[in-house]
């Protein structure tokens, strides 16, 4: 709300002159009387007034019009990252795609079918993201995070996975054969028909992973699991696994 304050008509000029005692004072309070004239005719002028209140309106419009347009501005930003994910395909390196995969999941943008294969993303943070039938096939996550991601139908054959976090990840009928997940953590994710031959799995937690529809686990190393639920190593070594702790590991 504007308060407009009218300003109070200046003294006679003989008056204010009759209150000075050093005359080498007058010309500065001339000086000052002439503005308060000023500010006592402009205070009174109604099309300033009218200014003032354009001027609150316009702020009032923009507003408007920023949060109006919002949708448009978020849909521009999940094109733009849509972008740089299909025109990275097939390529090497990051390509700006961990932080366009980041930011379409931070807006809750399903990932359905995305193709990350053999790309850089390691350290991405995927965390509860839609990703079902993704391809990251021999991709590098070392260190990533994809707790409770849904990974189901995905192809990580190949992909490297160490110290990745998968908690309660969800890898139903995903090809995870020759998949490096060397001390990754998959405490409660769904492995059912899921493919892990040839899978490292050394030092990996399978606490409370669902196990018993596995695919296949041949020829996969689950030398030094941790936490692996009652029967699984037995039922893993009579399928093909192995134990093969390599030096130093």
């Amino acid at each position: 709300m504007i308060a407009r304050r009218i300003a109070r008509r200046p003294a006679e000029w003989k008056t204010i002159r009759n209150e000075f005692k050093h005359r080498w004072l007058i010309p500065f309070r001339a000086f000052e009387w002439m503005f308060e004239w000023a500010a006592y005719g402009l205070s009174r002028w109604s099309f300033l007034e009218v200014l003032e209140y354009l001027s609150s309106l316009s702020v009032l419009v923009g507003v408007i019009l920023y949060f109006s347009e919002s949708g448009d501005r978020i849909k521009q930003r999940h094109y733009q990252a849509w972008q740089v994910i299909n025109t990275a395909q097939g390529k090497g390196g990051s390509g700006g795609r961990i932080e366009a995969l980041q930011e379409l999941n931070a807006d809750k943008v399903a990932l359905v079918g995305v193709d990350a294969s053999a790309s850089f993303l390691q350290g991405i943070h995927l965390e509860r993201a839609n990703l079902v039938r993704s391809d990251f096939s021999a991709a590098d996550l070392r260190g990533s995070a994809f707790q409770y991601a849904d990974l189901a139908f995905g192809d990580l054959h190949s992909a490297n996975l160490r110290g990745a976090d998968l908690v309660h990840a969800d890898f139903s009928n995903a090809n995870l054969s020759d998949t490096d997940l060397v001390g990754s953590n998959l405490a409660g994710a769904r492995l059912d028909n899921a493919d892990l031959s040839s899978a490292d799995l050394r030092k990996a937690n399978l606490n409370a992973i669902s196990w018993r529809q596995i695919a296949s686990i041949k020829s996969a190393n689950i030398a030094g699991i941790r936490n692996a639920p009652q029967g699984f190593r037995e039922w893993a070594l009579k399928n093909g696994a192995m134990e093969d702790l390599a030096p130093g590991d």
